[in-house]
């Protein structure tokens, strides 16, 4: 058997979740632009419906359409009975998720314990109903959207990171566990992305440099380049790279900055614990 990634467009299903926007909707056309029948997921029945004509239309691909919030138990339920039925399945993009914005202490438990359900538990039910069908045929691939900040945890976005470093970590070791079988899994870290999700998330964005940002398609696009390559964990854009490779020395620092402007702790409070570590204050550095 083959140990090489299946080429996107060598035929079989794909099934993506999150496709009403963003990246979900990046990587269904281009799945449909190489040729492979779809599976769509997401809320938005509406926004599904237009990507299936579009598929249908432009590519001659057909487009299954399964409106779910997979924060809820018996959508979530559907959509892994669907995925476990596809016995053509040959890619799993698990791309649904959203963000929060603000100190956790101050948040609705309610939408963090819903981000949980969507970026980790859907993720890894619909990756145990995927890999059995893949493991059958030998051969298939699975892209988990995780993010820069499974990197660099921010303060103000405590769950969101953590659930990015769950998705990065759990793919790190599956990719282990499949060596030799033919399927192959990825953790797609996209840094600042032009898509909806930026938008829903409230956070001010002005600063970054645009240098910093990319398209949807171009994070696609790096996404199946590297899945090609065997590449388990994919950061696309050079200063992305460059950024997660800092975050690990330089990580504390650049959480206590954020912290500082966006005033979820005070200069005092930063100087106070510079003196407990027995250093200077941070913001004299």
């Amino acid at each position: 058997m083959s140990n090489s990634a299946p080429h996107p467009g060598s035929g079989g299903i794909a099934v993506i979740t999150g496709a009403s926007s963003g990246l979900g909707a990046a990587f269904a056309r281009e799945f449909a632009r190489r040729g492979h029948d779809l599976v769509l997921v997401a809320r938005r029945r509406k926004r599904l419906e237009i990507l299936a004509a579009e598929a249908a239309v432009k590519h001659g691909v057909t487009a299954e359409i399964i409106p779910a919030d997979l924060s809820v138990r018996e959508d979530l339920d559907r959509v892994v009975d669907r995925v476990q039925s596809q016995q053509s399945l040959r890619f799993l993009v698990n791309a649904a998720g959203f963000g929060l914005e603000g100190p956790f202490s101050a948040s609705d438990i309610a939408q963090q314990q819903a981000m949980i359900d969507v970026h980790v538990v859907a993720s890894v039910r619909l990756v145990r109903a995927a890999l059995p069908v893949m493991l059958a045929q030998h051969a298939g691939a699975i892209v988990n959207i995780a993010s820069l900040g499974a990197f660099a945890p921010l303060p103000g976005f405590a769950t969101y990171g953590a659930t990015k470093a769950y998705m990065v970590s759990f793919t790190r070791s599956l990719a282990i566990e499949l060596e030799g079988t033919g399927v192959h899994v990825q953790a797609l870290c996209p840094g600042f992305t032009h898509t909806e999700f930026q938008e829903r998330q409230g956070a001010d964005l002005s600063r970054i440099p645009k240098m910093m940002w990319m398209s949807a398609e171009q994070a696609v696009a790096a996404s199946l380049r590297a899945l090609q390559n065997d590449q388990v964990v994919c950061v696309p854009g050079f200063l992305n790279r460059i950024a997660a490779r800092l975050a690990g020395p330089f990580g504390e620092y650049i959480q206590r900055r954020v912290a500082l402007q966006n005033g979820w702790i005070t200069a005092a409070a930063d100087e106070a614990q510079a003196a407990e570590e027995g250093a200077a204050p941070r913001q004299a550095r």
